[in-house]
C-alpha cells in the first residue's frame, strides 16, 4: 500500500522569484527530486522557482556543517527542476523571512548555513541583506587578458556575444549587451548556449547599463528556466559591469532592475552582499506524492 505524507509549507517570494518553503524542524523529511518538482509545479503543485528545506544545522550533510559553525538553521535549496543548488540570493531573504516569522531565530543578524558556505543575514529596512561572501572570476586568467572568457549565443540575437564568469556563490555568465540589442527583444523560453560551457552548468546574465551604479538585467537560471528575479546574478551582473568599468572607488553601491523588482548591491574589496524585500504570502499543507 503506497503511504501518503502531508507537510506543511509556505508560500514565499523575493522580488517575485518564488519559493515553495517546507520546514523540516526535526530534520526527519526526505524530499526526493520528485517531490520537489511536484511542489514547484505552477499547474499540478504549489508552483515556485525552486523549493527550500528548512532544517536544523545537525541535519546539513557533514560538509555544510564543517562550514558553517555559528548558524543554527540549514537552507537546503533545490532548484525546480529538482536538481540541488548551491544556495540562492533571493531564496536566502525567503529563508530568513520564515525563520524569523516563526520565532526560529531572534537576532537582527544571524548566520545560515547553505551548500555555499555559511551567509550573514542582517534585517535592515524593508526586507533582509545577505552577505553572499567572496566572489571570483571563474576564468581569472583569460578574463584578465581579453575582458572576457566565453560567448554566449541566445535567441533574439544575431551573433554569439562576449561574456564574462564569475563565482558568486552559484556560477553566473554575465553579458552585457551592445545598443543594437534591446533586454526585451530576448527570448530566453530555452537556454543560451555558452562556450565553453562550464561543467556544472551556469545561470546567464543579460545587462543594460543605465546610469552610473544603475543596471536592469534579465536571467536565464539553470535548472528553473527564466525568473523574474535572480539574486546572485544580481550581484554577478553588477561586478562584472563594475569590473569592465575599472573597478571604480566610488561606483560599489548599484541598483539593479530586474523584471520583478529592485535588488541592492554593494561590493566590498572581495566580498559582495545583497539586498531587497522577502515575504510571506500564504501557508497551508499538501500531500507528497504516494511514494
Amino acid at each position: 500500500m503506497a503511504i501518503v505524507t502531508t507537510i506543511k509549507f509556505s508560500k514565499g517570494h523575493g522580488t517575485q522569484n518564488d519559493f515553495v518553503v517546507v520546514p523540516d524542524l526535526d530534520g526527519s523529511l526526505d524530499l526526493t527530486p520528485q517531490d520537489v518538482v511536484y511542489l514547484a509545479d505552477r499547474r499540478a503543485g504549489i508552483g515556485g522557482d525552486g523549493v527550500i528545506r528548512v532544517a536544523p544545522i545537525a541535519a546539513a550533510p557533514d560538509e555544510v556543517r564543517a562550514q558553517a559553525p555559528e548558524a543554527q538553521w540549514f537552507m537546503d535549496y533545490r532548484n525546480s527542476d529538482g536538481s540541488i543548488g548551491e544556495m540562492c540570493g533571493n531564496g536566502s531573504r525567503v529563508f530568513a523571512r520564515y525563520l524569523v516569522e516563526h520565532g526560529l531565530v531572534s537576532d537582527e543578524t544571524f548566520e545560515i548555513a547553505t551548500r555555499a558556505g555559511q551567509k550573514r543575514i542582517t534585517t535592515v529596512p524593508g526586507g533582509f541583506a545577505t552577505d553572499l561572501g567572496p566572489w571570483r572570476l571563474s576564468r581569472e586568467t583569460e578574463a584578465q587578458e581579453r575582458g572576457m572568457d566565453s560567448v554566449v549565443q541566445v535567441h533574439g540575437a544575431p551573433d554569439p556575444l562576449p561574456a564574462l564568469s564569475l563565482d558568486t556563490g552559484v556560477p553566473h555568465t554575465v553579458v552585457a549587451l551592445p545598443p543594437s540589442i534591446d533586454l526585451s527583444q530576448l527570448n530566453l523560453t530555452s537556454a543560451p548556449h555558452v562556450d565553453p560551457h562550464p561543467p556544472h552548468g551556469t545561470n546567464v546574465d543579460f545587462v543594460r547599463a543605465i546610469e552610473h551604479g544603475h543596471i536592469a538585467m534579465r536571467v536565464h537560471e539553470r535548472g528553473a528556466g527564466e525568473t523574474l528575479s535572480c539574486g546572485t546574478g544580481a550581484a554577478a551582473a553588477a561586478l562584472a559591469t563594475w569590473w569592465w568599468g575599472g573597478q571604480p572607488a566610488d561606483q560599489l553601491d548599484w541598483r539593479v532592475d530586474l523584471p520583478g523588482g529592485t535588488l541592492g548591491v554593494i561590493i566590498s574589496a572581495d566580498r559582495v552582499a545583497l539586498s531587497g524585500p522577502a515575504v510571506l504570502v500564504a501557508h497551508g499543507e499538501a500531500e507528497l506524492p504516494p511514494q
